[in-house]
């Protein structure tokens, strides 16, 4: 099923679930044993699958359990700027590399009253 941002939340809690299910079987593994490679108790993978609340950590700890870590990018993705702010900014990139400037230093060192 797919999950269409129109879903209820508990729809969307329901087929998250049911993924993390499928998973763990395609894994050939109990919940006692996911559970205890995620470090979270049965009960809490029982309620994660059947769709219930937990907390955000366990869902997590589950995907990483599962090797589904590097879905997490895919879910919330990094914020990119839009073409108008590179366009913006793109003049102010550096292009040059600049050199150290050695300070000026006077030729004759000043003092009060000098006016000469």
């Amino acid at each position: 099923m797919i999950i269409e941002p129109s879903s209820s939340d508990r729809a969307v809690l329901i087929e998250l679930g049911s993924r993390i299910s499928q998973h763990r079987l395609a894994h050939n593994q109990s919940q006692a044993e996911l559970s205890r490679a995620a470090g979270i108790s049965k009960r809490t993978l029982e309620r994660l699958e059947a769709g219930e609340s937990t907390q955000l950590t366990n869902f997590i700890r589950v995907l990483r359990a599962l090797d589904l870590g590097s879905g997490l990018n895919a879910l919330i993705p990094a914020p990119t700027p839009s073409p108008i702010e590179l366009l913006k900014f793109q003049g102010k990139q550096r292009k040059r590399a600049s050199s150290v400037r050695e300070p000026k230093t006077p030729t004759k060192p000043w003092a009060w009253n000098d006016s000469k």
